[in-house]
């Protein structure tokens, strides 16, 4: 049976959109945009909330680090089992429902007093949906934008973010000083209602998709073709692997120093805004592509300072242009669309995002573990140069085959 992951086409949903402002124009954009911004601000506020309670009561690096990104083991379940429903028939009652269950679980949280065997099962019930959640939001994403401006799109929905993301951090730090990590809990759920809101509003639903029963049998047929082309691969190696290492030395910053994982967390985050907005907005996709190794490189390199405890203005400043690199999922992204055929856009997009946020886990249980041993800053220096050979040993491969 042929492959139905061997061709693209290119969507007309909408006009052609040249610039960010052309792209605010349309609405349901505007929609997936601020409800994306509003859950990872949610997200930010949850995860430093978290952190912080599991590292005044544990101590251990390996568990706050965890804990911090633990909601992404999850996101692989999702994309093993379930994330065939981000190409269902009625894609927006679906992201509805997984705001609303992201909700539930957010809330959850913020009860005092919960034990940590009890957050941690939350962690993962969080990441599941969430996982499925961003499977449907892109798939909407794709539908709503031409496949021109799908990178700039990306690029405006993760600056966006970013900026949020540090707003988030910074007013994070305040509220755990002044309401403790429930107030924070309590905060996060409420900007995960107000995203829910704001897709109700003005996101509609996409009822023209082919015919596909949803489900196990679906969702693993899809993977198994998109796993089955070498070009795949080598793409989602590079989307998944060096990013998640880099996220494991961001894991580490509260371990490493407590009274700047605030600023830390916050320049990375400033970092990868201008890192999309140079790189999504101002470069051709031509540029991008060319540009895509070296800003591979350009994630990791900087935190190999941590391994000398240089002042900690020096590793802020190193921190926000490492941020920049994550702009190399932009060219990536785009290439991985171009393989991929409407009618699996969600999965395909769902499983490059679950596979990135479960390295992201996964990045920060291997720098975790390696503090719990070596201390924090040798660990973030060793994840940095397993990063770095992981991106320098692709780039041979791909050469070596031609």
């Amino acid at each position: 049976m042929p492959s139905h992951l061997t061709t693209s086409t290119n969507n007309q949903a909408a006009p052609p959109a040249a610039g960010y402002r052309d792209l605010l124009r349309i609405r349901e954009f505007s929609g997936l945009c601020v409800s994306f911004t509003l859950t990872a601000a949610a997200g930010a506020l949850s995860g430093i909330a978290l952190g912080t309670l599991v590292d005044r009561q544990t101590g251990s690096p390996f568990l706050t680090a965890v804990s911090m990104y633990g909601a992404t083991f999850a996101t692989v379940l999702g994309a093993l089992t379930l994330m065939s429903v981000a190409d269902g028939k009625r894609p927006r009652r679906t992201l509805l429902l997984l705001q609303l269950a992201s909700l539930a679980g957010v809330c959850a949280q913020a009860v005092p007093g919960l034990p940590l065997a009890a957050r941690f099962a939350l962690l993962l019930f969080l990441g599941l949906f969430q996982s499925l959640g961003t499977g449907a939001r892109l798939g909407l994403l794709a539908e709503v934008v031409p496949v021109s401006a799908y990178a700039p799109a990306r690029s405006l929905m993760n600056i966006t973010s970013g900026g949020t993301a540090i707003l988030g951090y910074a007013a994070g730090a305040v509220l755990l000083r002044d309401t403790g990590p429930q107030g924070v809990f309590a905060a996060a759920a409420s900007l995960t209602a107000l995203g829910a809101a704001v897709v109700a509003a003005t996101v509609r639903e996409h009822s023209v998709r082919p015919t596909r029963r949803p489900g196990l049998r679906q969702t693993w047929r899809t993977n198994a073709e998109l796993f089955s082309h070498p070009g795949r691969r080598a793409l989602l190696l590079a989307l998944w692997v060096p990013g998640g290492l880099v996220v494991g030395c961001e894991a580490l910053f509260i371990s490493y120093d407590p009274g700047h994982a605030g600023t830390y967390l916050a320049a990375g985050s400033a970092g990868m805004l201008l890192g999309d907005l140079i790189v999504g907005r101002l470069l051709t996709a031509g540029q991008r592509r060319r540009h895509a190794f070296a800003l591979r490189l350009l994630l990791a390199a900087p935190f190999l300072l941590f391994a000398v405890h240089p002042p900690a203005p020096v590793l802020a400043v190193a921190v926000f242009v490492a941020g920049a690199g994550f702009a190399a999922t932009l060219p990536l992204q785009e290439q991985l669309l171009e393989l991929t055929p409407e009618a699996v856009r969600g999965q395909v997009q769902g499983v490059e995002s679950a596979g990135r946020m479960t390295w992201q886990g996964l990045g920060a249980m291997i720098a975790g573990g390696l503090a719990q041993g070596l201390g924090p800053g040798p660990a973030i220096a060793l994840a940095a140069a397993a990063s770095l050979a992981v991106t320098l040993l692709a780039r041979w491969s791909r050469r070596a085959r031609g």
